[in-house]
């Protein structure tokens, strides 16, 4: 998705049209130079909040906190990490703000962070901070824990040519932010549906007759689409690139038939490691001189990041 530019609406359709939301301009605009829809973010942020309040009232902060008591909510780390979806939290606590709603930014999504940092302030009135601290701390600590999963992995690779990759196990109607998280981990991402890019399995090989028919058949329905084949075999490496295909993915090789198929390839595709991969293992993966390590456990299993709500008086 290309970032930035509809003016002051929060995003826009396929066809260039303006769309309307309710997110300050700004932010609608800091969202979208991440690669982010706000208008997608918004409709998030709604559904969260709707979750947690089903129709009534958080009825402990009303009866506990006077109508008009205002607070600054500091987001802090609990733990090192990596951080993702800052401006999504804030976005959430923007939703349900229905009065002043200021914020203060002290780290960037992408920045590595330790126990105890502060992230981002929100100020607005206190009911409103505590209805949407759960739905905020929600999404940013499980954007948070995928950035920290996939900072490891980029360590790992550090100084080869390899790149880890996510795959589309994803959350239902979170793909585009767990994939964000990725690159803000230093990750790339891989196709974001089924309709940008093409990558032929085993169950499409055995549909079509043959990995080379299956290439084959994709190339010529869909000429203008990028088109990945998965391998399980050196002998199937030499009939897809014989056929054409753009990239190659190794199922399950390990790092010496890796290499082998770096060298059977010779640059003519481009490689991705899959199955039997481990942080241990990635280096020995990644020096081989494959191109990408698929790793769908970056959203799949990554841990949620610890990441508190710390209330205090807001300053006066």
């Amino acid at each position: 998705m290309e970032s930035g530019g509809c003016g002051d609406s929060c995003g826009c359709d396929g066809g260039g049209e303006e769309i309307e939301c309710g997110l300050d301009p700004a932010l609608a605009a800091l969202l979208a130079a991440q690669g982010l829809d706000p208008v997608q973010i918004e409709d998030i942020a709604h559904v969260a909040l709707g979750e947690d309040l089903d129709g009534g009232v958080d009825v402990t902060s009303v009866a506990t906190v006077p109508e008009d008591a205002v607070a600054t909510g500091d987001f802090t780390a609990r733990e090192a990490g990596t951080v993702a979806g800052l401006q999504i939290a804030e976005a959430v606590l923007s939703v349900i703000a229905t009065d002043d709603f200021t914020v203060e930014r002290h780290v960037a999504d992408g920045d590595r962070v330790v126990a105890g940092q502060k992230l981002l302030s929100v100020t607005t009135t206190t009911r409103e901070l505590l209805t949407g601290e759960r739905s905020a701390l929600n999404l940013l600590g499980r954007l948070s824990g995928i950035a920290t999963a996939t900072r490891a992995w980029a360590d790992a690779l550090e100084g080869t040519g390899a790149k880890v990759r996510d795959t589309r196990k994803t959350t239902a109607g979170l793909r585009a932010l767990e994939k964000y998280a990725v690159r803000c981990g230093g990750g790339v991402n891989h196709r974001m549906s089924l309709s940008d890019a093409a990558l032929v399995k085993d169950n499409h090989v055995v549909a079509a007759g043959g990995v080379a028919e299956a290439f084959k058949a994709v190339r010529d329905a869909f000429p203008g689409v990028p088109v990945e084949v998965e391998v399980d075999t050196l002998e199937q490496v030499r009939e897809v690139l014989d056929a054409g295909a753009d990239l190659i993915l190794l199922d399950n090789f390990g790092p010496a038939e890796t290499a082998e198929a770096v060298a059977l390839t010779g640059g003519r595709a481009l490689l991705e490691s899959s199955g039997r991969l481990t942080l241990e293992n990635a280096r020995a993966y990644a020096d081989t001189g494959v191109d990408f390590l698929a790793v769908g456990a970056l959203t799949h299993s990554a841990r949620v990041l610890d990441i508190g709500l710390d209330l205090r008086e807001a300053d006066h």
